[in-house]
């Protein structure tokens, strides 16, 4: 969706690719970018051009930026693929991330994350091996969010959604201990979806609409989108305003299919363990330059 870089990037970008063909320019180019020099280099400026992105986005309105960031985390394993790492190792780097990214966010005062981690389609098209060491990352990043100073001294209440059944007992038992401890914070709010499918939730809103009417609780003329978003997972949560989906993709995999009608979506080919905070900052930079017409 949103481009970074202007006309001039992309003349660099084309003009780096044709000389990459000859081998002299090869060997140079990997020698330059995995020394010790360069990476010493891009951290610097990297980190000067992410404190100026936070002035600038801290100078805003708060009302000019987004209140609900929602974000599909993709790329673990094509991170640990392009390091030679097992894929286990390249989602443990994409809990770490989010750790990091929960920071930027909080930092910025958007009272609202929701992040997709694990899809009901993961569930059945995931080896064994790999959900179970999902499951056991997840069991302890709950752990460590329960006692997080970061998320107790801000005021953050933890929360997941999706058909949390399908998990084993033991990642049920950390999602409680987090909801648990964090149940009477306002402040911030962070939602994990689990075992979510945004057609699954629809069906399980229309499932208790027709129950409630078959009750007699509920009038036919009733419903409307109103009934149906209270019966969503998320019915606690306002709509996102602004979607993020890492690693190139560009679609939503059946994420918050009802409650994204509105949102803006914005798509990076960073894979989700290298999402930096330049890249969260030009994401909202982009989301602020846009102009929300809701349908009008």
């Amino acid at each position: 969706m949103a481009n970074h870089r202007g006309w001039l990037g992309r003349s660099i970008d084309r003009s780096a690719k044709w000389l990459l063909r000859f081998r002299i320019f090869k060997t140079l180019g990997k020698w330059i970018v995995n020394s010790r020099l360069a990476w010493s280099l891009v951290s610097r400026i990297e980190r000067v051009r992410g404190v100026r992105a936070r002035s600038r986005l801290r100078e805003l309105d708060p009302s000019e930026l987004p209140q609900h960031i929602s974000i599909i985390m993709d790329g673990n394993r094509r991170f640990a693929w392009a390091h030679s790492m097992e894929s286990g190792q390249g989602h443990s780097a994409g809990k770490e991330r989010l750790k990091e990214v929960m920071k930027w966010v909080l930092d910025l005062d958007i009272p609202y994350l929701t992040v997709y981690a694990l899809s009901s389609e993961n569930l059945t098209n995931r080896t064994e091996e790999e959900i179970e060491i999902l499951f056991d990352l997840y069991v302890q990043g709950l752990n460590e969010i329960s006692v997080d100073p970061l998320i107790h001294e801000n005021g953050v209440r933890v929360n997941a959604v999706g058909r949390l059944d399908m998990l084993p007992e033991r990642v049920r038992n950390a999602i409680s201990r987090a909801e648990e401890v964090t149940r009477e914070y306002k402040n911030f709010t962070f939602t994990v979806c689990l075992a979510y499918g945004g057609r699954e939730e629809i069906i399980d809103a229309v499932k208790s609409l027709a129950k409630d009417h078959a009750d007699g609780d509920l009038e036919i003329d009733s419903i409307d989108a109103n009934a149906i978003s209270s019966r969503l997972y998320t019915s606690e949560l306002p709509d996102p305003d602004l979607v993020i989906r890492t690693s190139g993709e560009e679609r939503i995999s059946n994420f918050l299919l009802w409650q994204i009608a509105y949102s803006e979506l914005y798509f990076t080919d960073i894979h989700w363990p290298s999402f930096s905070r330049q890249d969260l900052y030009w994401a909202i930079e982009d989301y602020v330059s846009r102009g929300r017409r809701y349908g009008s």
